[in-house]
């Protein structure tokens, strides 16, 4: 980690003489792992910091300015993980009680390698390349039409065709073999296959071997085939590469088979893999299981087993996250592991650490499994030495407030995790944290605003509060070391163009404590506007009560919004950040059949679970209710085990009850 300019200057010529060194004399002056970490060290300043004179121009990285930004069609998300045997079989466990199928019952999946590359989604326009996009945020991608159209193996123009739109998803990466001939000018063959696409000018692109898998489509597109593999057919017929290893698996013991026979073969491919992803084979099903905030319901990545690597603890401090949660973290000797360098490691928690008895000076294996941070799995008791000190979980949060743990009414016991009760922005630690989520890219996405600059700022006293971004003096920012007018100006107008945000992101930016993405949407869909969501400040209970009856808030995050508003100063930042920002409206679907129509659900249904049905009526611009009350308009009822006090409340408020059957028949499935 670099922090300050002088230090970065004093390394970047260190790393000029590496890389000679390394590169063109072939004699290293250090070893892989402390040569790649440096490089990163000042690859993060850069980035952080807005340098124009970059080191990573030697690898062809250049900033997401140069390119304009569209919106995807349809989102480009990222996938869950999956990491042994047991999360397969939550995966399978999910999907079947949202489709109301039996537990046992086993949907035909679709098993390909996942490859690691970098994503990139295709437009074509009556068989043409008319565009092609980066993943970017997931929402909005960059055109990067001209370098892709660079790549031989993505099709100029289609072998068949077709009318109007379609769109194809893929990888773009680097084989083996072709990276061994670029390797000086790259750290690996993903950074190789991200900074050639990033190249300003697609000439230089085009001298980089690019290629690339198609895997894809959006559910827009699902007219064209029936399933994924007759999918991937259609797309071979279209002039497209796609991998040969994938195949249709129809239960678990296929599953683990493939991936065993995977992953021994791994080595030998002439591309990187990191795991398998596994997809729903029929389209029609994908649809209706459709997509949470941050992932797709049927699809999943099976990781590859976790690396692990020996090293010693040198020492255990604690940090406070957002929400005052106090995780203790080991530093260690640094280590190689799958070719990163770690020297953090998390212990977890409090109870972890007694459990698993991890000590100072202890020697330890630590894993790290694909994007999972790097944990201490276990204490090599055999070479412990006397020297190993035992570590006291501080009961003190390092603001000086007194810690605590919160008792679950449910489990009846106390949390594992220890924090530092929530005052507002009253614990400075927290408050970084908080402003660190704020600016993040699934809240604000204030861009060139990262971890790294708010640290600096804050140091800085420039950024205390989240309220201060909007204060910011550019003048004095271009004066810093590492800045300079342009990089102040860009900084300016990318906090200008988040201003504009949708009221179901900045209420996840505000980072109240159980409210996550999925919670923010159901608020933002119940308040429709950021006035009517203002009255929560009002701390009046009528308010928070009415929230009860919204399915997907329970008790848990309603006193989590209670806590959040009754405190004076967590009010005043947020009704100073509503003055900053113009925060949209929620647009309801007012063409969809349920417009203005609220729903409540008892008993279970034969055909269709309760979340696939909650998800046709909330599509079609209705609302689902967690209790009766005079707001509801239909109560349906489950052919199987309805609650009774439900049916006679509803009856009671003269609200419309509608069988399992009458319901079917209204949605028309």
């Amino acid at each position: 980690m670099i922090n300050n300019f002088k230090e970065y200057q004093k390394k970047k010529k260190l790393f000029i003489e590496y890389n000679k060194s390394y590169y063109d004399l072939n004699s290293p002056d250090i070893d892989d792992a402390t040569f790649d970490q440096f490089k990163k060290d000042l690859i993060e300043f850069e980035n952080t910091h807005n340098i124009k004179d970059k080191i990573t121009n030697i690898v062809g990285f250049t900033p997401s300015e140069k390119f304009s930004k569209i919106k995807h069609q349809e989102k480009m998300l990222s996938l869950d993980n999956a990491f042994n045997e047991e999360d397969i079989l939550d995966f399978y466990k999910k999907i079947n009680n949202y489709l109301n199928n039996n537990n046992e019952f086993r949907e035909e999946l679709y098993a390909e390698p996942k490859i690691d590359g970098i994503s990139a989604s295709l437009s074509y326009i009556d068989g043409k390349l008319a565009r092609g996009l980066s993943r970017g945020d997931g929402e909005f991608g960059e055109d990067i039409t001209e370098n892709l159209e660079t790549v031989d193996e993505i099709p100029k123009k289609l072998k068949k065709k077709i009318n109007g739109e379609l769109i194809v998803r893929g990888e773009v990466y680097i084989q083996k073999s072709d990276f061994k001939k670029i390797s000086a000018k790259f750290a690996n063959p993903r950074n190789a296959a991200s900074g050639s696409l990033r190249q300003k000018d697609s000439i230089n692109t085009a001298k980089i071997p690019l290629k690339f898998f198609a895997y894809g489509t959006i559910f827009k597109c699902h007219h064209y085939s029936s399933s994924q593999s007759d999918f991937l057919k259609f797309l071979k017929e279209l002039g497209f590469k796609v991998n040969l290893l994938g195949k249709i698996v129809k239960n678990e013991k296929e599953i683990f088979n493939n991936y065993k026979q995977l992953e021994e073969q791994r080595s030998k491919l002439d591309y990187d893999i990191d795991g398998i992803v596994y997809k729903i084979n029929n389209f029609q099903l994908q649809k209706r299981l459709g997509n949470l905030s941050h992932a797709p319901r049927w699809a999943i990545a099976h990781k590859f087993s976790a690396e692990k690597g020996i090293s010693k603890i040198k020492n255990i401090e604690i940090q406070v996250g957002r929400t005052g949660a106090l995780t203790p973290v080991a530093k260690i000797e640094p280590i190689n592991i799958g070719g990163v360098l770690v020297s953090n490691a998390t212990l977890h928690n409090e109870d972890e650490i007694i459990r698993k008895d991890i000590r100072i000076n202890d020697t330890v294996v630590v894993q790290r499994a694909g994007d999972v941070i790097p944990q201490v799995v276990e204490v090599d008791l055999t070479k412990r030495k006397s020297d190993s000190k035992k570590f006291i979980f501080p009961k003190k949060c390092p603001c000086g407030f007194d810690t605590i743990k919160d008792y679950n009414e449910t489990t009846k016991k106390f949390d594992a995790v220890r924090r530092c009760p929530d005052r507002g922005f009253e614990c400075n630690l927290m408050t970084k944290e908080k402003i660190k989520h704020y600016v993040s890219k699934n809240a604000m996405n204030i861009e060139g605003l990262g971890k790294k600059v708010v640290e600096n700022f804050w140091e800085l006293n420039l950024v205390k509060l989240p309220t201060d971004i909007y204060k910011l003096n550019f003048n004095k920012i271009s004066q810093l070391d590492g800045w300079g007018k342009l990089s102040a100006k860009n900084l300016e107008n990318s906090i200008n163009e988040t201003k504009k945000i949708s009221l179901d992101r900045f209420i996840f930016a505000l980072g109240i404590r159980h409210i996550g993405q999925e919670n923010a949407k159901i608020l933002a869909k119940y308040f429709k506007s950021i006035n009517n969501f203002k009255k929560l400040a009002e701390s009046r209970d009528q308010i928070f009560n009415s929230l009860l009856d919204l399915d997907g808030m329970g008790e848990t995050q309603i006193s989590s919004l209670k806590n959040f508003f009754s405190n004076k100063i967590n009010k005043k930042i947020f009704l100073e950040l509503t003055k900053y920002l113009n925060i949209e409206n929620v647009l309801e679907n007012s063409k969809g059949k349920f417009f203005n129509q609220t729903f409540m659900f008892t008993g279970a249904m034969e055909k269709m679970s309760r979340s696939e049905a909650k998800q046709i009526i909330e599509n079609e611009g209705g609302k689902v209710l967690g209790s009766p009350s005079k707001k509801l308009n239909f109560l349906v009822s489950g052919d199987s085990k309805p609650t009774q006090k439900k049916l006679n409340k509803a009856k009671e408020l003269g609200v419309k009850i509608l069988s399992e059957k009458e319901w079917y028949q209204l949605i028309n499935f």
